[in-house]
């Protein structure tokens, strides 16, 4: 047993020592009962197969667990709208709408969308007509090089769903994540602000 830090002969050596070998009994000796409660069943490391419903339609691929939602809608779907820019979940060029809630589809595995609702800006257009937002984007000229454009109007729809009279607080909050290199930030407020006949998805 150690000694207290306040006896003489006391080392932070001699205190892990001991610490250390507490734990690894533990560890042996747990390995001895059979654990009751099993978790999930580990998927991987190879190729296993993933459902995904995309803008209305099931798709079934194979892919291995650690490949993200952008990766397998753009390269394994030919989804291309989302774009691929910072890839660490920050700019928002890869944002999607997953059972009513935008997330960056670089930051989430394909296997967690698994059963829900995934939608991308490639849904929003009926034929050739545009969505309201598209419609107010280009009547407001809320867009330059294009490349954020889909994640920012991807952004804007699931805000209006939810509210269709934002605020100007409001309407900056819910595009808040996502970054426009060439700054259109006002008009893209402005076509946000103006949009009128944004129904539930």
């Amino acid at each position: 047993m150690p000694r207290r830090k306040d006896e003489p002969g006391f080392s932070r050596r001699s205190f892990l020592k001991t610490v250390s070998a507490g734990g690894v009994a533990a560890g042996v000796l747990s390995r001895g009962h059979e654990v009751d409660a099993q978790g999930p069943a580990v998927a991987g490391p190879g190729a296993v197969a993933v459902m995904l419903n995309v803008n209305g339609q099931a798709h079934t691929l194979q892919l291995e667990p650690r490949v993200t939602l952008l990766d397998a809608l753009r390269t394994r779907l030919n989804i291309t709208g989302v774009k691929r820019v910072c890839d660490r979940g920050s700019c928002g060029a890869c944002t999607m709408i997953v059972d009513g809630k935008t997330v960056y589809a670089c930051s989430m595995l394909a296997i967690e969308a698994q059963g829900k609702k995934i939608r991308t800006v490639e849904s929003f257009t009926q034929g050739t007509v545009l969505h309201p937002v598209q419609q107010a984007f280009c009547d407001h000229d809320g867009l330059m090089c294009g490349f954020c454009t889909p994640g920012l109007v991807t952004a804007a729809v699931a805000l209006l769903e939810k509210t269709p009279q934002p605020t100007a607080a409001q309407a900056r909050r819910a595009l808040d994540g996502n970054t426009c290199r060439c700054g259109t930030y006002v008009r893209v407020l402005e076509a946000v602000l103006d949009t009128k006949g944004v129904t539930r998805g």
